[in-house]
């Protein structure tokens, strides 16, 4: 079962309580140090943007007369 926003926001909850260890669905997950919970954080992070779907990129450039460059 693929992770959700929820998820996300009961890990940051549980991590600001100390909690080490966090159970998602039928997963239990244990961190024992701050890498150990970066690592869950970005492996929800991308599981969520997967489920999204490639995001639209949008460019902006900005022209300017100011003499930069010159």
């Amino acid at each position: 079962m693929p992770f959700t926003q929820a998820d996300l926001d009961a890990l940051d909850a549980a991590r600001k309580q100390g909690a080490r260890r966090i159970r998602f669905q039928d997963r239990d997950f244990e961190f024992d140090t701050v890498d150990d919970y970066i690592k869950l954080r970005n492996l929800i992070l991308n599981d969520i943007a997967q489920q999204n779907g490639p995001q639209q990129i949008r460019q902006v450039r900005v022209y300017t007369n100011s003499g930069w460059g010159k």
